[in-house]
């Protein structure tokens, strides 16, 4: 992401002899799949394709490509002006949306069980899902597998969707009470009033924390020659927040998914709006990781 524009408070400095990285942590993200960016090195450790099959990474869409960007692109292409949260940390895409951004909920059930099958063989310690399904009912059995996952030891987090602002515009699997769900801190008023707020239908209280999501500028999913572009949306916000979590992860390796979520609660700037807009309030990454 852009440092200078995007990340402003975001960017992390030394706070000890080593300047964290993400290194060595893995962060599956479900999405449209991985363009095969400069800014990813050698560090997409595995892809999996559950819309056509195929075994190279691709993206067909650059939705994914994006986010992976946010995450963890190291800068490589803008010489480090545009960079991602965690940029030595590993990248596991997994494709379950296909050229248009459409999914099965099927694909995204069958792409869960494979991170709990693999979780261990890629330490996998992070699940980014910046997708949602604007359904209201029917997907009770998505939000148990999400459950799931949370519930085997992994942090996962969640787009609150772009359906707001009025309430219960949550989208699934982010309306799960267990899982971190993010919203964006600056489409929440005046002219941005898209990001998805609570209740959800379940009366449980989200999104649980606001990052910026207007205009962030991550990886192409194409060679052009400006290999950067700008996207908005709680889909950008969402990474924000699950780079930060692998920086925090590779700083205290042993530290639960519980532990993270309260961490994140604790260290959030309130931005007194009510908390079924803003949640716990802005993410602050100095303060996270102190």
């Amino acid at each position: 992401m852009d440092k200078e524009k995007a990340a402003g408070n975001y960017r992390h400095d030394n706070t000890g002899d080593e300047l964290w990285t993400g290194k060595g942590i893995g962060v599956a993200v479900l999405d449209t799949g991985a363009f095969p960016h400069i800014d990813f090195d050698n560090r997409i450790w595995c892809f999996q394709d559950f819309v056509n099959g195929r075994t190279k990474a691709y993206d067909d869409n650059g939705h994914g490509t994006h986010v992976l960007g946010i995450i963890g692109g190291s800068g490589a292409a803008g010489k480090g002006k545009i960079q991602g949260i965690a940029p030595k940390c590993g990248l596991i895409p997994i494709k379950v949306l296909d050229k248009k951004g459409n999914g099965s909920k099927e694909n995204v059930l069958r792409a869960f069980q494979w991170i709990l099958e693999n979780k261990d063989c890629y330490n996998i310690r992070i699940v980014n899902i910046s997708v949602g399904t604007t359904r209201r009912e029917g997907h009770e059995d998505l939000i148990q597998a999400v459950e799931d996952v949370w519930d085997a030891g992994l942090v996962v987090v969640a787009a609150a969707g772009n359906m707001g602002p009025g309430r219960c515009s949550i989208t699934a699997p982010g309306s799960s009470r267990k899982i971190i769900t993010v919203g964006s801190s600056d489409m929440l008023m005046k002219n941005h009033r898209i990001s998805g707020r609570g209740p959800t239908k379940e009366c449980i209280s989200k999104p649980d924390i606001v990052a910026p999501g207007n205009e962030i500028m991550s990886c192409t999913n194409s060679d052009s020659l400006f290999p950067y572009i700008a996207r908005s949306g709680t889909s950008m916000s969402t990474p924000i927040v699950s780079g930060g979590i692998a920086l925090l992860l590779q700083k205290y390796p042993q530290m639960t998914n519980l532990e993270v979520k309260k961490k994140l609660w604790k260290t959030a700037k309130d931005l007194s709006y009510e908390h079924n807009l803003q949640g716990w309030g802005l993410f602050d990454l100095h303060k996270f990781l102190q």
